[in-house]
């Protein structure tokens, strides 16, 4: 039998579906997915020291900078009209607490002081952790309560509150923390409300996994753990979906204003559930280092196009229900839509 006596789908001829695709008018008229430089936001990272400018190796294209040089790229992002920027802090000494995350002279209070000056109206969000100034890697306080040694999840909650309250003293216009502790979410409203903060919304990383994604950031943020890794506290890949939920509606619960999922593209699935379930609640995915990475490699080698790959996948964390996306495309895909 030849193709042209096949049977064909019920409704055909009249129904032909590549009616809607023959005219790139027509394409656009239909499409429901748009991705919007409004909706982006650029992580940043900045370093201690002055005119320090260091390429990542494992992210190309982006950089540790010190405060006086985060000028450019934030100006950048406020003329491309991005979302805002989050900030990454490397500190020029760590130690067992991360003292210089509480600082307010710390090195992300110095870059939070720098955008604000640079581009008042542009959005500053922070990451609120430990990891990236302890001297152990862990995302706080290491104690010894069950034998082994591991994060004191309840002492830790005081030192994510100081840090955020210090953030907000240095202008930051959001906070997000991202140590998957137990109740952070809550000690930190408390300690902002404490410090006459309450208008400060809260975009906790409710749903974050144990990725193999992070590889990249960790060389960034000058973040790997000294030992150990960070399964006790940061989600299992291989855990109940519904688990997700619970994450998410608990800080919520503890006064969370945005929510986040992280990775984004491995995790799609988790992004459409919370979406569906919690609708109304604005929700962010992390577009991560290794995502980032991968493709950026693979394009270097010719084996795929670079834009094209990103914004394609954007769009599918866009479509599966992320209003928010953090990614480091953020500027290029602005360029490109422009």
């Amino acid at each position: 039998m030849s193709d042209h006596h096949l049977p064909a789908h019920p409704g055909f001829p009249a129904t032909r579906l590549r009616r809607l695709r023959q005219h790139p008018g027509v394409r656009s008229l239909v499409r429901r997915t748009r991705l919007s430089p409004a909706h982006l936001i650029l992580p940043l990272f900045a370093r201690a020291g002055k005119n320090f400018r260091r390429e990542i190796p494992s992210m190309p294209g982006h950089f540790q900078l010190s405060p006086d040089l985060l000028v450019e790229p934030i100006s950048q992002a406020a003329e491309l009209g991005l979302g805002g920027v989050i900030l990454f802090g490397i500190p020029e000494e760590k130690d067992a607490i991360g003292s210089d995350a509480m600082s307010d002279d710390g090195i992300v209070q110095q870059a939070v002081r720098v955008a604000k000056q640079t581009a008042p109206e542009l959005l500053v969000i922070t990451d609120v952790c430990c990891c990236e100034y302890t001297d152990h890697g862990h995302c706080g306080i290491l104690g010894d309560t069950t034998g082994r040694t591991d994060v004191d999840n309840d002492a830790t909650l005081e030192l994510l509150a100081r840090q955020a309250v210090s953030h907000a003293r240095a202008g930051a216009d959001m906070v997000a923390p991202s140590g998957m502790m137990d109740g952070m979410v809550g000690a930190i409203r408390r300690g902002l409300d404490g410090a006459d903060f309450s208008h400060l919304p809260i975009m906790s990383y409710a749903a974050k996994y144990a990725s193999a994604f992070y590889g990249p950031f960790r060389e960034a943020a000058e973040s790997t753990p000294q030992a150990g890794n960070r399964r006790g506290y940061q989600m299992d890949p291989a855990a109940a979906a519904e688990q997700a939920l619970r994450e998410v509606q608990l800080d919520l619960d503890e006064g969370a204003d945005l929510v986040m999922v992280k990775p984004a593209l491995a995790y799609l699935d988790i992004i459409r559930m919370v979406a569906e379930r919690m609708p109304g609640v604005p929700l962010a995915a992390y577009n991560v280092s290794g995502e980032y990475s991968m493709v950026k490699a693979a394009a270097e080698r010719g084996w795929i196009d670079e834009r094209a790959v990103a914004i394609e996948s954007l769009t599918a964390m866009h479509r599966a229900g992320a209003d928010i996306i953090l990614t480091y495309w953020a500027a290029d895909v602005a360029r490109w839509l422009a």
